[in-house]
């Protein structure tokens, strides 16, 4: 049996709306690693983290019995601007969120989210159910106050206690203030962009040009989750606009978009620019795009066709792929995290318990290009026997077939 040849893969991962340092991203990365290695049979080694201004970078070394694949992992950054926007008080919060929403409601995003997909407009409007509830309760214990009491100033200092107490809460078990800056984040962002990221991922789709000239390898791959999908399809509009120098050719890059939040964006009335980006990188013939999506995840736009929506031409990209979550996961492991939005939303960017057409880690750590497992119904499921060993199929790229013969 021949070694097959090394895999190099440049990934450029855009997380979505998480304030999470690189370093716990880093350290998460390297927990759920330990899953891929258990479900595939394979082994890995990774680098030290090295933390920059625009990506923070560690690399990956895995392999099988007759493979390896070497990884350069750039974790895209704008963890730092979510942390920003993290220190407003939570009386400016409310006002600047309740002003996104209303902008969100009026510029006909909202009522886009309902034709669309009904469960992410349950999850849009989360914060402000909840809200609504403390608003509630708050009025409540005031008006009874002023029954026992007959007193506004108590009932007043009851509302304002009950209020705080009840924001407190939210804001500590149910997120709510994160939610309520992805509002706002997400208004600013469809009318006016975001100039600290522009001017990121400028530079970031630079270096993407730079080094797919100076620094060949056999796959550059984009990924991006949940929101951060949306930045992932301007680093790629950007990129394809840098000219390559005229010995290098075309550019080519596999596009993931996984969980991703796209048409958030895309249907507010003031995105004009993200959509006409959406258009150029869907129909770019030198960027391969998959779209995978899931029905149990209510923060993607599951059964949404994307071009159509926009009022896009069509052009064949990207490729959807719906995927089981259920499947990815052991049968004892599904029940704890089911009823749990974020955890089943961030599966798409974990280790899989169990072998499925999708799987994170085996699009950026194995041996087979990510436009090649997309492609396949079953992804790497038929690639691979159960020791990791890389088998011989029609469905493998003929230089592979080629490499693991006898």
């Amino acid at each position: 049996m021949t070694e097959t040849r090394v895999l190099r893969r440049q990934v450029y991962y855009v997380g979505g709306y998480d304030p999470a340092p690189p370093s716990a991203v880093f350290k998460r990365f390297a927990r759920e690693l330990k899953r891929f290695e258990l479900t595939w049979g394979v082994r890995t080694t990774v680098s030290e983290l090295i933390v920059g201004r625009d990506v923070a970078t560690w690399r990956i070394s895995t392999s099988g019995s007759n493979w390896h694949t070497e990884t350069e992992m750039n974790i895209v950054r704008w963890d730092d601007v979510i942390a920003g926007s993290g220190e407003r008080s939570a009386w400016s919060r409310l006002l600047s969120g309740t002003a996104a929403f209303c902008d969100f409601l009026f510029a006909g995003a909202l009522v886009g989210y309902l034709r669309t997909s009904w469960r992410y407009a349950l999850f849009f409007i989360y914060p402000l159910l909840i809200l609504f509830f403390i608003a509630a309760l708050s009025l409540a214990t005031a008006l009874f106050s002023f029954e026992i009491k007959g007193s506004y100033l108590i009932s007043f200092l009851a509302f304002l206690g009950t209020g705080g107490l009840l924001l407190y809460v939210s804001n500590r078990w149910l997120h709510l203030g994160l939610l309520v800056d992805d509002w706002i984040f997400a208004h600013h962002y469809a009318r006016n962009g975001n100039d600290v990221l522009a001017a990121r991922l400028q530079r970031v789709a630079m270096e993407i040009a730079r080094r797919t000239q100076i620094e060949p390898t056999d796959e550059t791959l984009v990924v991006g989750h949940s929101l951060g999908a949306v930045l992932a399809i301007d680093l790629i509009d950007r990129a394809m606009k840098i000219e390559p120098e005229p010995s290098s050719g075309s550019r080519k890059i596999a596009f993931l978009s996984v969980g991703a939040s796209i048409l958030k964006i895309g249907l507010h009335r003031s995105a004009r620019g993200f959509r006409a980006a959406i258009g150029r990188v869907s129909a770019n013939i030198d960027v391969f795009w998959a779209d995978y999506r899931a029905r149990s995840d209510v923060m993607n736009f599951f059964g949404a066709e994307l071009l159509p929506r926009l009022k896009l031409p069509p052009t064949g990209s990207p490729l959807v792929r719906n995927v089981s979550i259920r499947r990815m996961i052991a049968p004892a492991r599904y029940p704890r995290i089911r009823k749990n939005w974020y955890k089943m939303h961030c599966q798409f960017v974990r280790g899989n318990d169990r072998r499925a057409p999708y799987d994170y880690f085996m699009a950026i750590c194995g041996p087979i290009s990510a436009e090649r497992i997309a492609r396949s119904e079953r992804g790497a499921m038929d690639m691979f026997d159960v020791d990791g060993r890389l088998i011989e199929t029609a469905d493998l790229p003929r230089e592979l077939n080629a490499a693991v013969k006898s």
